[in-house]
């Protein structure tokens, strides 16, 4: 059994290696699922309130209340898979959650990019509107998850895969450490 949780921030890649996942067969859990769903559940469009109803959840139910939320469904995954992968951890405290939950069989991945390709990325995902277009801006979206407490979560990573090149070439180094495990990374 192992959990692989990846962290990093907005567009840097996650939902790209959580792409390369899912082709190998790899279970994905994507923690921002629970978000999106408390959204609808509160008639409110995830497009425009995720990150606010991220803080909304974490001030009504504390810090891991997101982790807390998306554990059964790692379990249930694990029942029928060697291996899941856990999409969007955000903070230390969900680092703490998944590792008193997991133990040794936890391994956390920073997944890293320059601003400048993020920028692009979420430009073109149509994800880094302006304030003015009722939207966050990157720097406004890295502050807010940065708030969370994910430069202590990236800074606990177990290993780092860089997003520096091209999609084929990060691809690759994802591939590499889903089937080969971190020790390739080095």
């Amino acid at each position: 059994m192992q959990v692989i949780g990846t962290v990093g921030l907005p567009g840097s890649g996650k939902s790209e290696a959580a792409e390369v996942a899912r082709d190998l067969g790899i279970p994905v859990v994507t923690m921002g699922d629970v978000i999106r769903q408390e959204c609808r559940d509160r008639g409110l469009d995830p497009a425009t309130h995720h990150g606010k109803i991220a803080q909304k959840l974490r001030e009504e139910n504390g810090p891991g209340a997101i982790a807390e939320r998306s554990l059964p469904v790692i379990r249930e995954r694990l029942e029928e898979a060697e291996t899941v992968l856990v999409d969007g951890i955000r903070s230390g405290t969900e680092v703490d959650i998944f590792e008193d939950a997991f133990g040794a069989e936890f391994v956390l991945v920073r997944i890293a990019a320059p601003d400048e390709a993020r920028a692009k990325r979420l430009d073109l995902r149509g994800r880094d509107a302006s304030a003015d277009e009722g939207g966050e801006s990157l720097a406004e979206r890295d502050q807010r998850e940065l708030g969370f407490g994910m430069d202590e979560a990236m800074d606990r990573a177990d290993v780092t895969v860089d997003n520096d090149g091209s999609l084929e070439a990060f691809h690759e180094r994802v591939r590499t450490l889903l089937t080969e495990g971190p020790e390739a990374m080095a």
